[in-house]
């Protein structure tokens, strides 16, 4: 709870602890502390209704008054003891000024309806705590794995990196690691939102939580359980929540000067009392006036939101590092978007095979294959695998930038782009490969071209769609590409982009980015690492396809922990509606402070009606920001549409 509002800061850890980990309503203490006073209460009232005894009813009333200010007023004295004072300040005085003019029931209500206030608020930020928690329930408590040749069962606890896990049909993996036999499907749409299963084979990295489809596996493990990719998941979180956006800052800032200045109003409006003759019922006006400027609603508007919104998105596949990273993603209208590995698949595979003179095709990817066979270039691996054989290259030299050239039987071979290949008689077939939107290599043996080959690296199937999405959304979409500009455009256009940057290097890349942040705010979607420059300068950074990436999850502000494209507009919805609700609570605390003050300096409203409508207020405000906790409609019906789209693109 903020400083300014509430008490809660001053728990001890194993109160708090406890709070958190409420399993139910009626754990939290602050709401039993409350229901036995409203019971004492209700018995008061009864007694009052049926002529029951007087001496009865004081007593009542007085231990009703306790018992709710025990949720308040010793962390308030504390507060106080450090020289900070909140709205916890506000309400003691309000309270113990009532117990001074003998208005104990007053006195009673305002602790009761306040300790319903501070119990609401314990339970929601709870909730959504434990909703985030819940993702380490996806983890078994016990893993097999094989020692000395038998299967043995183990704590999670005892896992180490190097053992050897058996993970059956069914089973969700206790932990990271990498396939060693077998193969299977997994289902990580706990983990990632994505519905789909996956196939997984031997050198497959796995995280833990997932749940093994089909086969029988083998893995070794390559984290403990207090580092696999969940728990980090949950520790980022919980960590970044406190990171503050600036609709939290504003209403933090208000909140803090609000209550000395209403406690310096109250002050006054007692002087003034004494000055006109009427010091009582001035001094109760100034009690009154105390309680209806209480920020607590303000204080409390935002941090719930946000900790509601934030625990949605793990759920939805999506890591966001606090309140500050949702409400700019909440204020983007224009994303920029790496080509390759988040437009695309980040495979590329050969497409087409163009030859001169006598060579044939098995001959252009027989020597391509041979300069390549070294090389971890993502073209390399298109050529090795459309290859049938390779030729035997020496001397094989790179030149940054262009290619490679090499010997083959003292013959000079070279591949590369062209311009530092003259493309000669294959011009024309360069140019059709570059607008399908491929990129063109030319291999060139003892000094004349005999090929060109195709590379493209596919647009993910779920694209085009998520583009247009974006586009009837009102946002600008731009792609970013160190590709040659006739092959960016062609995929450009095919995705939907209009607006296509290509031949970039990682620092045009962040140029370009200052440049749209100077028009209006703009996010940055890249793969967390080689577009660092760029998803740094941007006012948001969104990684994609994070899951198990320690430089990704630790980096950007937005992380996409699955590789399903239809995550950007769900998310990118999400964060709009949170912030809508941001604008809804603070806009409400504000125009409740706005007229009740006056209603209350004038006697329009005493004590008890004031904490009423002031309290009832604060549960609006609470309930409203635990919505973002939701999924909207809209938000809902994508996630659910981006499967069959998947299925029916494959």
């Amino acid at each position: 709870m903020s400083a300014a509002c509430g008490c809660s800061d001053e728990k001890n850890g194993t109160e708090e602890s406890e709070e958190e980990e409420a399993a139910s309503f009626w754990q939290v203490s602050e709401i039993r502390a409350a229901a036995a006073s409203g019971a004492l209460l209700l018995a008061a009232w009864i007694v009052s209704l049926t002529g029951g005894p007087q001496g009865l009813l004081l007593p009542l009333e007085i231990m009703a008054l306790l018992i709710a200010a025990w949720t308040f007023v010793p962390s308030t004295l504390r507060r106080l003891l450090k020289g900070k004072i909140g709205v916890g300040t506000l309400m003691t005085i309000a309270a113990a000024g009532a117990v001074a003019l003998g208005q104990f029931e007053e006195a009673a209500m305002l602790a009761f309806l306040y300790a319903i206030s501070e119990g609401l608020e314990e339970y929601s930020l709870a909730k959504t705590r434990r909703g985030l928690r819940a993702l380490l329930d996806l983890v078994p408590v016990e893993a097999i794995v094989l020692r000395d040749g038998a299967e043995v069962t183990v704590a999670l606890s005892a896992l180490a990196p190097g053992d050897r896990m058996v993970v059956r049909p069914g089973e969700r993996l206790a932990t990271d690691g990498r396939i060693i036999i077998g193969r299977t499907s997994l289902d990580t749409s706990a983990l990632t939102g994505e519905s789909v299963p996956v196939e997984a084979g031997p050198g497959t990295e796995v995280y833990a939580g997932s749940i093994n489809g089909t086969g029988p596996l083998e893995v070794e493990v390559t984290s403990t359980a207090e580092n696999n990719s969940v728990a980090r998941v949950v520790r980022i979180v919980e960590a970044e929540q406190s990171r503050k956006g600036p609709g939290q800052r504003l209403a933090d800032s208000i909140a803090s000067k609000l209550v000395p200045g209403i406690l310096i109003v109250a002050v006054l409006i007692i002087i003034f009392g004494f000055i006109v003759g009427e010091p009582l019922l001035w001094f109760e006006r100034a009690l009154v006036v105390l309680v209806a400027a209480s920020p607590c609603a303000l204080a409390i508007s935002v941090p719930v939101t946000v900790v509601a919104s934030v625990g949605a998105a793990s759920r939805m596949g999506v890591l966001i590092k606090g309140g500050g990273a949702l409400e700019t993603l909440g204020r983007i209208r224009t994303i920029a978007l790496d080509k390759t590995g988040t437009l695309t698949r980040n495979k590329p595979a050969v497409i087409d095979v163009a030859t001169t003179g006598s060579a044939s095709k098995d001959d252009v990817l027989f020597l391509a294959a041979g300069l390549e066979s070294r090389s971890e270039h993502p073209l390399a691996h298109a050529i090795l695998a459309a290859a049938p054989d390779r030729a035997f290259v020496t001397d094989v030299d790179t030149v940054p930038g262009a290619g490679l050239e090499g010997r083959v039987d003292g013959r000079r071979v070279r591949l590369g782009r062209p311009g530092w290949i003259d493309a000669g008689p294959l011009a024309a077939d360069v140019q059709r490969m570059q607008q399908a939107g491929a990129t063109a290599v030319l291999i060139e043996d003892n000094g004349q071209v005999i090929g060109a080959i195709a590379v493209r690296d596919e647009l993910r199937p779920e694209t085009r769609q998520v583009i247009d999405r974006l586009s009837a959304s009102g946002y600008t979409t731009v792609m970013l590409t160190g590709d040659n500009l006739i092959t960016a455009t062609a995929l450009g256009k095919a995705a939907g982009i209009t607006k296509v940057h290509a031949d970039l290097r990682p620092e045009d890349k962040a140029e370009i980015i200052r440049t749209l942040k100077a028009r209006q705010p703009t996010a940055m979607v890249g793969d967390g690492v080689n577009d660092a420059p760029a998803l740094a300068t941007a006012d948001t950074g969104i990684a994609m396809g994070a899951m198990g990436s320690d430089v990704a999850i630790e980096t950007a502000d937005i992380a996409l922990m699955g590789e399903d494209l239809n995550h950007l507009p769900q998310v990118l919805d999400h964060a709009r509606r949170t912030r809508s609700i941001m604008v809804q609570n603070v806009s409400l605390s504000l125009l409740l402070i706005a007229v009740l003050i006056p209603l209350a300096l004038f006697g329009t409203l005493g004590l008890t009606a004031v904490v009423l409508i002031h309290e009832l207020a604060e549960i609006v405000v609470i309930a409203n920001g635990v919505r973002a906790g939701r999924l909207s409609r809209t938000t809902a019906l994508g996630a659910a549409q981006s499967a069959p789209a998947l299925e029916a693109a494959a």
